[in-house]
């Protein structure tokens, strides 16, 4: 199928106008990101919060404009990124206090700092998705709840902190190398948030066979020499296991916490424990555990069947006194819209998947803002 035009899509945003014909749909936004997919255009506009409320009344109307200017589009998503302002300059993080329900909010052991390393600019928290183990479905955790954390109304950016296995960019759509300026690179942006990859500055199938110093090198390259510009959270992707990447995140900036994820699968649950371990031995809170691949629901029968077990990351949060953050389930559209470039919050909102990363995008979201109100 061909690839949707930008300039058919930009046409149409300009052609549909509010009902007192006072702005159109470009007027009130931007075009952030659009993919067909089974027939099916899916598109992103960015946007404020003072503008969101006059834009969602047009999108019943744009979308089927969409449907009627685009060749093979048979229906039409149009989605809001709305931020709200940005935060102020950051501080380093004060020290942790006592954990509290719904999520972790202090974490480390009574007495001892959290990490207090500088903050990039203009970037209110840095939070880190993580796992003790590889093939437990850390990255796209990690670009689902970044992407719903921009569609909960926040400035949203991704690092891809895993070095030695960059799959942001193809799991993005991002493609070729981005913008450098005044020394500095420009962070792609798209699905309402800006990303950044090792993997953006590589081609795709190059090795990268690093020791632990050049990797610990690129990590603090990621943090300090792009330009995020203000952002009210850094999500970042750490690499599987417990190592120098984990450390050098740690060490070289402010963590606001740590999301461990699992399967519920007993070898799964016991790397995981060491994840929890880890960030509580650096001072980082652990704001919960999520269970990936929870249960995999047939796509003709919708019958459930739990192929790595059930519960396992729920007994284990409980066992180690942190938050459980829900379940996501194993589904095939999972895999093909990360092979797409599109995050299943963005490509299928209403399926099971969809609607649990944006239930634990909404519960993080809430964790985040009052962070953030901490600040200032």
């Amino acid at each position: 199928m061909t690839s949707p035009d930008r300039a058919t899509i930009e046409t149409v945003l300009r052609q549909v106008r509010t009902d007192d014909r006072a702005a159109s749909v470009a007027e009130l936004g931007s075009l952030d990101a659009f993919m067909m997919r089974d027939g099916v255009l899916h598109v992103a506009i960015a946007t404020d919060r003072a503008r969101a409320e006059r834009l969602q009344s047009l999108l019943p109307a744009l979308e089927r404009a969409l449907v009627g200017a685009v060749p093979g589009s048979t229906g039409a998503s149009v989605i809001l990124t709305a931020h709200r302002p940005a935060p102020a300059p950051a501080a380093p993080a004060p020290a942790a206090g006592g954990g509290h329900r719904p999520l972790n909010l202090g974490g480390g052991k009574a007495g001892r700092k959290a990490p207090t390393g500088p903050l990039p600019a203009g970037v209110g928290v840095v939070i880190a998705v993580a796992s003790g183990k590889g093939g437990v479905g850390k990255s796209t955790t990690a670009v689902n709840l970044a992407v719903g954390l921009g569609l909960e109304g926040l400035k949203v950016g991704l690092m891809d902190a895993d070095v030695h296995g960059p799959s942001l960019p193809r799991m993005m759509g991002v493609n070729g190398q981005p913008e450098v300026r005044d020394g500095r690179l420009i962070p792609p942006h798209k699905w309402g948030i800006s990303a950044m990859s090792i993997g953006m500055l590589v081609e795709e199938d190059k090795a990268m066979i690093w020791r632990g110093p050049m990797v610990m090198g690129a990590i603090g390259q990621l943090l300090g020499d792009v330009e995020w510009g203000a952002l009210d959270v850094l999500v970042v992707d750490m690499p599987p296991g417990t190592g120098d990447a984990q450390l050098t995140l740690a060490q070289k900036t402010a963590l606001a916490g740590a999301i461990i994820v699992s399967t519920p699968q007993d070898i799964a649950l016991l790397d995981a424990r060491r994840g929890v371990a880890m960030f509580e031995k650096m001072n980082v809170p652990v704001l919960g555990i999520v269970e990936n691949m929870s249960y995999f629901c047939c796509p003709n029968c919708n019958h459930r069947t739990e192929l790595f077990g059930h519960g396992g990351a729920r007994a284990e949060a409980e066992k180690t006194g942190v938050p459980f953050l829900g379940e996501i389930p194993l589904l095939a559209n999972i895999r093909a819209s990360a092979d797409e470039g599109a995050p299943i919050v963005i490509a299928a909102p209403d399926s099971p998947a969809g609607q649990a990363y944006r239930a634990l995008a909404h519960t993080v979201g809430a964790t985040l803002r009052r962070l953030l109100d901490k600040k200032k």
